[in-house]
C-alpha cells in the first residue's frame, strides 16, 4: 500500500519533466526572472539592477562571471550570518566541498529554496523515473540505504547552534521531510556519524537485517560498506542478504572503473544503476533513460544555466553562451545562477552536450587538471604545493611529474584505490619513503576531501612513487610533437592513459 501511494505521488513529476524537455528555453527564462525577482532587494540584487527583470542577454552583460575566490567576500558575509547579501534572509546551512588555492575547504550556501526546489525536487524526479523504468524493484516497498557524510558547527559563528556546515549529502539527509525518513535507512544518528570506521561498522550491523531495495551514495564508500555487510552475513553475494535489492543511485565519481566490481558483489539480473549529478552547488542532471549514460539537464529546479566554451576558460573577459546556443560535442564549463544565491558562478565542472532535444550532457571533467577518481578532488595547486614540500623536506629537486589513479578492482582490497606519482628528479632523494610521506601529509593538510578518503586507508591507500628516468618526460613530449614552446606535461589526470604512455617511453 505504501509503495503504491508513494509511487503515484512521485510519478506526478513525470509531467513536469516532459514539460521542461519540450519547452527548455521558455522554462529557463522563467527561472531567471524568478531568481531576479526573489533577490532584487538583496545587496547583490540592488548592485546589478535585478528589479529591472532583464533578459538573459542583458543579465550576462550586467553581472560578471565569478569563481569561488572572486565571490568569497560576499560568501564570507553570508557565512558570518549577515542577511540579504546574495539571497533573501539568513542562510543557516552550507555544503562543504574541496578547497581552493586560498582555503582547505569551500562553503557553498544551501538555502531553504535550494533544498526544496532543487535538491528535493530533483530527488523526486529521480525516484519518479526509477519507478517508471524499474517497477519490479518497488523502491518504496523496502528501504533506501543512503550513505553520506556528516555536518559540524559553522566555524564562522560557532555560537549559533542552528548554523551548520557539512557534506551536501548530510545537509540533505538532516533536512528531509518526515515521510522520507520512513523509506530510508540507516537512522540519522548512524548516517551522520563523523568517524568513518565506526560509521561503516555500525551501519553495516544495522542494515544487514533490513529489507534494502535501493542503494544511494558514492561508489567508493558503498563498496566498503557492502564488503563489511558480506563479512557479517558470511556470504559473497549481497542478494543473499537483500534479495529485493534492485537499484543503485550513484554519483560524484566516474562509475566505469567500479562497474565490474559491483557486478561481482551484486550478481543479479534485476540490479540496475542510475547516475545522478548532484553537486554541492545544486542538483544538475540525472540519467533518465536506462540504456544510456547521458544525463538529462534539469531545467526547472531553480538554476539558470550558461556555458563557457573551452577557448574562454582562461579569458580575462569570458563570454558564456545561453542554453539555446550550445552545440553538440563541444566542451563547456558550467556557469550557474541559482536559488542558493550563486550568481553566474563558475563551479569548475565541464560538460559536453550529447543531445539538444531534450538537453542531455556528459560530465567531461574540470576546467583545470585534477584527480577525482575516488572523490578526492585533488587540484593542480594541491599537487604542486605537496611536491614542493616533499622536495624541501628531502633536499631534492623535481624536474617534472604527473599523477594518475590506481584501481585495485579484483584484488583482496578491491574496495580501495590510490595515486601513482611518476616523478623525474634531477637528483633522487636519498629517502624516497620520506619524500612520499611528506607528499601525502601535505595533500591531507591542503585538501579535506583527500584527507577524508585517506583516513585509515579506508578508501585511498598511501601514494605510490615511481621514479622516472632522466629525460623520460621530454622524450614523451617529443613523441607527441609537443616539445618546446608552451607545451608541458599535465600534472594530474583522471585516467591512466597518459601515465602509461610515459612509462612506456624507453
Amino acid at each position: 500500500m505504501l509503495n503504491t501511494i508513494l509511487t503515484w505521488a512521485v510519478q506526478r513529476r513525470l509531467a513536469d519533466i516532459r514539460y521542461f524537455q519540450q519547452h527548455p528555453h521558455e522554462v529557463q527564462q522563467e527561472v531567471l526572472h524568478s531568481l531576479q525577482h526573489t533577490a532584487k532587494n538583496t545587496d547583490w540584487g540592488r548592485q546589478y539592477g535585478y528589479a529591472d527583470g532583464v533578459s538573459g542577454r542583458e543579465f550576462a552583460q550586467r553581472v560578471p562571471i565569478s569563481s569561488y575566490e572572486e565571490l568569497y567576500p560576499m560568501l564570507e558575509r553570508v557565512l558570518r550570518g549577515e542577511r540579504n547579501v546574495l539571497w533573501p534572509g539568513q542562510v543557516q546551512w552550507f555544503a562543504k566541498s574541496s578547497g581552493t588555492t586560498n582555503a582547505r575547504s569551500k562553503y557553498i550556501p544551501v538555502t531553504r529554496e535550494a533544498l526544496e526546489d532543487c535538491h528535493y525536487r530533483a530527488g523526486r524526479d529521480m525516484t519518479a523515473l526509477a519507478t517508471l523504468h524499474y517497477p519490479d524493484t518497488q523502491v518504496f516497498g523496502g528501504k533506501t540505504l543512503s550513505l553520506g557524510g556528516t555536518h559540524t558547527p559553522n566555524p564562522m559563528r560557532p555560537e549559533d547552534a542552528a548554523s551548520r556546515v557539512g557534506d551536501v549529502s548530510a545537509v540533505i539527509m538532516q533536512n528531509l521531510p518526515t515521510w522520507a525518513e520512513h523509506v530510508r535507512t540507516p537512522p540519522l544518528e548512524l548516517a551522520l556519524l563523523d568517524e568513518w570506521e565506526e560509521k561503516i561498522e555500525r551501519i553495516a550491523r544495522h542494515v544487514v537485517q533490513v529489507d534494502v531495495r535501493v542503494l544511494a551514495g558514492v561508489p567508493t564508500w558503498m563498496i566498503v560498506l557492502l564488503r563489511r555487510v558480506l563479512e557479517l552475513a558470511g556470504t559473497d553475494n549481497i542478494t543473499e542478504v537483500w534479495p529485493n535489492l534492485g537499484l543503485f543511485l550513484h554519483g560524484a565519481v566516474a562509475f566505469g572503473p567500479y562497474r565490474k566490481l559491483f557486478r561481482q558483489l551484486i550478481p543479479s539480473g534485476q540490479m540496475h544503476y542510475q547516475e545522478v549529478y548532484n553537486a554541492s552547488e545544486g542538483y544538475i542532471a540525472l540519467q533518465d533513460e536506462p540504456d544510456s549514460e547521458d544525463l538529462l539537464l534539469l531545467l526547472n529546479h531553480g538554476i539558470y544555466y550558461e556555458f563557457l566554451p573551452a577557448d574562454q576558460w582562461d579569458s580575462l573577459e569570458p563570454h558564456a553562451v545561453p542554453l539555446e546556443d550550445v552545440e553538440l560535442g563541444k566542451s563547456y564549463a558550467l556557469i550557474m545562477s541559482s536559488n542558493a544565491g550563486l550568481w553566474r558562478y563558475k563551479i569548475g565542472d565541464t560538460v559536453r552536450f550529447t543531445c539538444l532535444a531534450p538537453y542531455r550532457i556528459r560530465i567531461t571533467g574540470r576546467t583545470k587538471h585534477f584527480l577525482n577518481a575516488f572523490g578526492e578532488e585533488v587540484v593542480v595547486e594541491n599537487a604542486e604545493a605537496a611536491v614542493a614540500a616533499a622536495c624541501q623536506a628531502t633536499n631534492t629537486t623535481v624536474r617534472d611529474f604527473t599523477a594518475a589513479p590506481i584501481y585495485f578492482a579484483g584484488a583482496a582490497d578491491g574496495s580501495r584505490g590510490g595515486h601513482q606519482w611518476l616523478i623525474e628528479f634531477l637528483t633522487p632523494p636519498q629517502d624516497t619513503e620520506r619524500f612520499t610521506a611528506v607528499l601525502d601529509t601535505t595533500l591531507r593538510q591542503l585538501n579535506s576531501d583527500y584527507d577524508a578518503k585517506r583516513h585509515r586507508d579506508i578508501a585511498l591507500v598511501p601514494p605510490v612513487l615511481t621514479v622516472a628516468k632522466l629525460g623520460q618526460f621530454e622524450r614523451w613530449l617529443a613523441q607527441k610533437g609537443k616539445l618546446g614552446g608552451q607545451h608541458k606535461v599535465p600534472r594530474l589526470s583522471n585516467s591512466r592513459e597518459m601515465l602509461e604512455e610515459i612509462l612506456a617511453v624507453s
